[in-house]
């Protein structure tokens, strides 16, 4: 299967999304289709060896609308396309600005007289009624002609007995312009065969006016909503302003300033402070203070010195240093999260279908109420004029735009918002699963631990700490046990010069024996001590205190002598009791999962406050548990770092991975924690539980809008209260809708994590 991006031409609803989706998605070989209203776009699934892309274009364009495959250039991390959102709404803004010069003149004309306004002679009087139709009929032409792709792709789909909202306008406005030829042509008549009897009530015909005005309040509309729109994209914007244009490279002993596409794998990059870093790579020489917050949401820099790797887009604050490119282009770790966003921003959420399937029956029904509206006046004994009144209004007020933009703008803006807090959501469906989720299940190891021991307590006998550290990294620094390797890392930090240890004899399950300065050491637990007939009697009270607490105590010994213990173990991160405390708050039940002892299991529950764990199980396990509670009906989230995390993060409702972790994992996750901060989590939660509510807001007040407009345009409240809804007042509420459904979602923007 393959799945393609393809730019998308000519939509203007809701209904004309879900018209491509339908057609394209019963096409042989085709998976899967998602169109996006908003970003003119559309990812399909389909089978090579069944589809094409010649075929799926021709198809696409057959229903009216254009389509391309999206160009990516692949030698550059991310380049910036044309502005889909800016081009439409610059667009907007030159139709706009022709209509008004046209329709000001044209509503002034039409309605100046009723109001009593100053007018030139040759447009006053009944004599001149047929001049003042002529001019009016005039100033309307040129914005049905800035217009005129309502009418072409509304007709197209209209005769294609699949109208969307362009077919709505196209009817409405293309009437009011057929009545008032129609009044032209009476008047004429009227004036030739000398029948002046018929003169006021063809003038008072004219509905060139409404024709002109509803054009362009939908236009002043949708200038509004695409001007909104351009803010929806700001997050996947930023991200690509961050590619750095140039790079210092270092090539055969000569240095000079290259285009970053013309950096291959191995080049030696040269980073000053101030400057951003080109490409993914590792540090080679120097050190640097790197600001990631653009990358990972991480608001201190990160420093960074040989070995670190480095991410491409981060912004060196202090220090210089030199780096081997490891990936560029569409390989780099900000190309890949560009890809994400875009991908999520493009996807769609469950709660869409609603509104899809809505859409695609939206259209045909209420040019069936317009026509029974306006059919059933004529019966009650109701004007031909007042008729066209209600039909009109009743298609104009009728879009169904804003039921289009409720579900893609929210989920736009709020997984970009997640994005630019270093919390990425892969899809829509993701981000509506999050919502649901009533378990969080975390992984103890690299997710509410640092994921590496480091050394707690030392405890010395007769000596200094410093001297027992000082042994005991001289006799560890022959191990390469990670607990070991923690005492050497402590001695290191605190500049301790190791000695050379000798003999090293690794004693299965107990520890080892070596040779100090010819001296015989022991070190090791309490099983090898004992076989060595050394007692450790004085420390059994601090070994236990120790192992209780989660941590693993180490003894020291010279010959017959302890010198003393060292416990090591691998800490709770910093934030990791706040965020289980937040995650309760949020009426979630947190389990954590380890393949440790019960006893270190209980001490770290104890200190984090998870509501129960399960300990001493192996990876495999891991997906059964999570496949157990899914059985007793609870939707359930994942969050892992490791490879063996990845099949219980698959098998999850919502796979959560930590970012510092792999990259199975966070492949195999639905949402990726930049900032390897469990905090993110209950951020994660909220901003989805956020982005739905929103969701849910711009739908209700979609429906109700309609609900409401469309019997007060049909004339139902005129028998008794005498209200009728005029055709441009329509059109301006029905831009009103667009534009406050859009307006809504940017609400997220602010949303505080």
């Amino acid at each position: 299967m393959r799945k393609e991006l393809f730019d998308i031409t000519g939509m203007h609803c809701s209904s004309c999304s879900s018209r491509i989706e339908k057609v394209v998605s019963k096409m042989e070989g085709v998976e899967n289709v998602s169109v996006n209203l908003l970003k003119n776009n559309a990812y399909i699934t389909y089978d090579e060896e069944k589809q094409d892309v010649s075929s799926l274009i021709a198809r696409v364009e057959k229903l009216g609308f254009g389509m391309k495959s999206h160009e990516v250039n692949k030698e550059q991390a991310a380049v910036k396309p044309v502005d889909a959102a800016q081009e439409a709404m610059n667009d907007m803004k030159r139709r706009l600005i022709y209509s008004l010069i046209f329709t000001i003149p044209l509503f002034y004309l039409h309605m100046g007289r009723m109001w009593g306004m100053p007018l030139p002679d040759f447009v006053l009087g009944e004599e001149n009624e047929l001049i003042n139709a002529i001019i009016q009929m005039l100033l309307c032409i040129p914005v049905l002609f800035e217009g005129s792709h309502f009418f072409t792709s509304g007709l197209r789909n209209l005769f294609d007995r699949s109208p969307n909202m362009d077919s709505l306008i196209a009817i409405g406005s293309g009437a009011s312009f057929v009545y008032g030829a129609y009044a032209v042509f009476g008047l004429a008549y009227a004036f030739g065969h000398r029948r002046m009897d018929l003169v006021p009530s063809f003038a008072d015909a004219l509905y060139f006016e409404s024709a002109a005005v509803i054009l362009t309040l939908i236009t002043l509309g949708k200038f509004f909503e695409a001007r909104a729109k351009s803010h929806t994209s700001d997050a996947i914007t930023k991200l690509m302003d961050l590619t750095p244009k140039t790079a210092i490279v270092e090539r055969h002993g000569v240095t000079g300033e290259i285009p970053v596409e013309e950096v291959v794998v191995g080049d030696i990059l040269i980073v000053k402070s101030g400057s951003s870093v080109p490409c993914d790579g590792k540090i080679i020489e120097g050190s640097a203070s790197l600001d990631e917050s653009a990358i990972t949401g991480e608001s201190l820099p990160v420093d960074k010195t040989i070995d670190d790797k480095v991410i491409g887009g981060t912004i060196s604050s202090s220090g210089y240093f030199k780096m081997e490119a490891t990936a560029i282009g569409q390989d780099t770790a900000l190309a890949k999260i560009i890809t994400l966003v875009d991908e999520a921003t493009s996807s769609k959420a469950p709660i869409a279908k609603l509104a899809d399937k809505i859409s695609g029956v939206f259209v045909p029904t209420v040019i069936t109420i317009s026509l029974f509206a306006s059919i059933a006046w004529l019966i009650f004994g109701a004007t031909y004029h007042f008729a066209l009144t209600i039909l009109i209004s009743v298609l104009v007020i009728s879009c169904p735009c804003s039921l289009g933009l409720a579900t893609p703008t929210a989920i736009m803006v709020g997984t970009g918002r997640g994005a630019a807090s270093g919390i990425l959501i892969k899809s829509a469906t993701s981000l509506e699963n999050l919502h649901d989720v009533d378990t969080i299940v975390l992984d103890k190891t690299g997710t509410i631990t640092q994921g590496k021991p480091v050394v707690t307590d030392i405890i010395p006998e007769k000596i200094s700490e410093d001297e027992l550290l000082l042994i005991a990294a001289s006799l560890e620094n022959l191990s390469e046990h990670p607990l070991g390797r923690a005492i050497v890392q402590q001695a290191q930090a605190k500049n301790l010069e190791l000695a050379l240890a000798e003999d090293y004899n690794f004693i299965q399950g107990q520890g080892f024996t070596a040779n100090l300065q010819g001296e015989k050491y022991f070190a090791g637990n309490e099983k090898l001590m004992a076989e060595q007939n050394i007692s450790v009697i004085k420390f059994a009270a601090k070994i236990a205190e120790l192992a209780k607490s989660g941590k693993t105590p180490l003894l020291f010994a010279k010959g017959s002598e302890v010198l003393g213990l060292i416990a090591v173990a691998d800490t709770v991160k910093p934030s990791s009791q706040e965020a289980i405390k937040r995650m309760k708050e949020s009426g979630l039940k947190v389990m954590m999962l380890t393949g440790d002892n019960e006893i270190t299991a209980s001490a770290i529950q104890k200190q984090v406050g998870v509501d129960e764990f399960v300990a001493g199980i192996l990876p495999a396990d891991k997906e059964r548990i999570v496949r157990e509670l899914q059985e007793k009906g609870h939707k359930v989230a994942m969050v892992g770092d490791g490879i063996n995390d990845a099949p219980a993060l698959a098998r999850a409702d919502v796979g959560i991975a930590i970012g510092a972790g792999t990259d199975i994992a966070m492949e195999a996750a639905d949402v990726v924690l930049m900032k390897s901060d469990l905090l993110d989590v209950p951020r994660a939660v909220m901003l989805s539980r956020k982005v739905l509510k929103n969701i849910k807001e711009n739908l209700f007040w979609a429906f109700i809008y309609n609900a409401i407009g469309i019997p007060l345009a049909a004339g139902l409240l005129y028998p008794h209260f005498g209200l009728l809804l005029n055709p441009m007042i329509a059109a301006a509420a029905m831009s009103c809708s667009s534009v406050s459904v859009v307006g809504n979602a940017l609400r997220l923007r602010f949303v505080k994590l």
